[in-house]
């Protein structure tokens, strides 16, 4: 059994969790008001609008958000049906399926993202100086780079029942 955090961990791990959970709330709840997406839609989209050509493959689009293949299936099947995005086959790989936000994704967007900073800004971001601001920054810079070096969630295997 692996030795138990030191308190100083636990405290830094506690207030982590505790300020990711209340800041994700809050973008929730404004997402859900002014554009009438659940946090994961809008962060397809938003990823979307910011891509290349504004499209990506589905894998790069799991990878980017963390989420399960079959979870950004579903996903953006629906964001599909409300006219957000359309899929289609890569021209590059037939075994890829390429999402494309539409003018009406850019226009849902677009209606988010004023409301969005302003929440991010005050719950993230104003409690902190320039300096605090850089060092946050290199500290979870390195933190995810860290756990990016491990596989994507979509390579790995799923485990068979036995």
């Amino acid at each position: 059994m692996a030795d138990a955090l030191e308190p100083e961990q636990l405290d830094t791990y506690f207030a982590l969790m505790e300020s990711v959970s209340l800041l994700h709330h809050a973008v929730e709840q404004q997402v859900r008001a002014a554009g009438e997406l659940s946090y994961i839609q809008f962060q397809l989209l938003a990823r979307l609008a910011d891509a290349p050509d504004r499209q990506l493959t589905m894998t790069a689009l799991a990878d980017g958000v963390v989420y399960s293949r079959s979870g950004l299936t579903h996903q953006a099947g629906l964001l599909e049906k409300a006219g957000l995005v359309t899929r289609a086959t890569s021209p590059d790989d037939q075994r890829a399926t390429l999402v494309t936000i539409t003018q009406a994704g850019l226009d849902r967007v677009a209606a988010i993202l004023p409301g969005h900073v302003d929440v991010v800004r005050d719950l993230l971001f104003d409690p902190l100086s320039k300096e605090d601001l850089d060092v946050l920054g290199g500290i979870m810079g390195r933190v995810r780079d860290h756990m990016r070096a491990q596989p994507p969630r979509s390579v790995s295997t799923r485990k068979r029942r036995t």
